[in-house]
């Protein structure tokens, strides 16, 4: 992936929060078909990811290959009329703010039933968490979930590389980004208000938090 200093990230806690908060990924898999693209949600646990697919998907058949899972964060339409340097010289042009994870790996397949059904409870527990009255994979009948997990083979990537681009106009002046945030947040778009926090907190020296 292409990445100008200014956009490269290496805070950890920032990387973990994206796929925490995005954890839907893009996987692509180069097989002797050709390329494989699919999209899967998938759980970060130690130096691991974790999911499952159906077990007609054709990840089923592609273990020991190389796999990138791209995670996609906030991300939107950044106009120039925002910028103060608009008015002063005109010299300004649009542009795409984003946050995109890329991890790299080898896929795993778990064709094994007590695999499945933790990830399954794993991935709904968290997503569960922010629900007033959170759901658990215990409350459905034992036969259809029995019958589910036959249905689904577990993945795995053992993380091999992972590279982080956060474009978020780290490359302008402070008060050119507090514009852009006062912009986002006047669209009044829940997206837009998503990414104002992370170039808020792209800002932020080291150490002091993810976005809100």
């Amino acid at each position: 992936m292409y990445q100008p200093p200014s956009f490269k990230e290496l805070r950890p806690e920032f990387v973990e929060r994206l796929l925490a908060d995005f954890p839907l990924a893009m996987l692509a898999v180069t097989s002797a078909q050709g390329l494989v693209i699919n999209h899967l949600p998938l759980l970060r646990q130690g130096e691991v990811l974790q999911g499952h697919v159906a077990r007609g998907n054709e990840l089923h058949g592609m273990a020991g290959l190389p796999i990138v899972a791209v995670f996609q964060g906030p991300q939107a339409y950044v106009t120039p009329g925002w910028y103060p340097e608009k008015s002063l010289h005109g010299r300004v042009v649009p542009t795409w703010n984003y946050a995109v994870v890329h991890v790299h790996g080898q896929l795993q397949i778990h064709d094994d039933t007590d695999w499945v059904l933790d990830v399954l409870r794993r991935q709904s527990d968290r997503q569960e968490a922010r629900q007033a009255q959170p759901w658990s994979l215990d409350e459905a009948p034992s036969d259809f979930v029995s019958k589910l997990a036959t249905a689904v083979v577990g993945i795995e990537i053992r993380i091999e590389r992972v590279e982080a681009k956060f474009k978020l106009s780290q490359n302008k002046p402070p008060q050119t980004r507090m514009d852009i945030v006062a912009g986002l947040r006047h669209r009044a778009d829940p997206v837009d208000g998503v990414l104002a926090e992370w170039i808020t907190a792209a800002a932020m020296p080291p150490g002091t938090g993810c976005p809100a």
